[in-house]
């Protein structure tokens, strides 16, 4: 069997969150690979948007909106690697409030309805240098990582036109 049945889809009321925001960056960032996993021969720069798992709520109608703590990593390496990093992740934050803000539909995807800054963009240390638990404990040296997080509300597509 390929893919999911037509009927399983037709099933789902929202779409996933990461689809939504992977099209929002890639089309507000050209050429900076924009994914939701690493790849195991990675290249930099990088931005990965995860959804956090420790939080999640339907406001309203739960059919309609959907609510996301949204975790949006920025990869730069040397030799400007933190800079480049810091100005990707403020690019970044730039490109989604606009999307916010023009209330931009993404195909079968939605919009984002609501957004609250959670966290600002912030250098997090994950390899060698670090104290403490790493993320990302086999980021190659010269490879820095800024973090920010974002709540999100997203309004699923509209997916039969209103009456006239």
């Amino acid at each position: 069997m390929a893919g999911l049945p037509p009927e399983i889809k037709a099933l789902a009321e929202l779409s996933p969150v990461e689809d939504l925001m992977l099209a929002i960056l890639r089309d507000g960032l050209p050429g900076i690979q924009v994914r939701s996993l690493i790849a195991a021969d990675q290249h930099f720069p990088l931005v990965l948007v995860r959804r956090d798992p420790t939080f999640g709520e339907w406001e309203g109608d739960h059919r309609f909106l959907d609510s996301a703590l949204i975790a949006v990593h920025c990869f730069c390496e040397d030799p400007d690697g933190d800079e480049d990093a810091a100005i990707l992740s403020e690019a970044a934050r730039v490109v989604i409030r606009d999307a916010w803000l023009s209330q931009k539909v993404v195909h079968g995807r939605g919009h984002i309805t609501r957004l609250d800054v959670h966290t600002a963009p912030r250098r997090v240390t994950d390899w060698a240098t670090a104290t403490g638990p790493v993320q990302y404990a086999d980021l190659p040296t010269g490879v820095w990582r800024y973090e920010s997080k974002y709540q999100i509300e997203i309004r699923k597509p509209r997916t039969r036109p209103y009456p006239q």
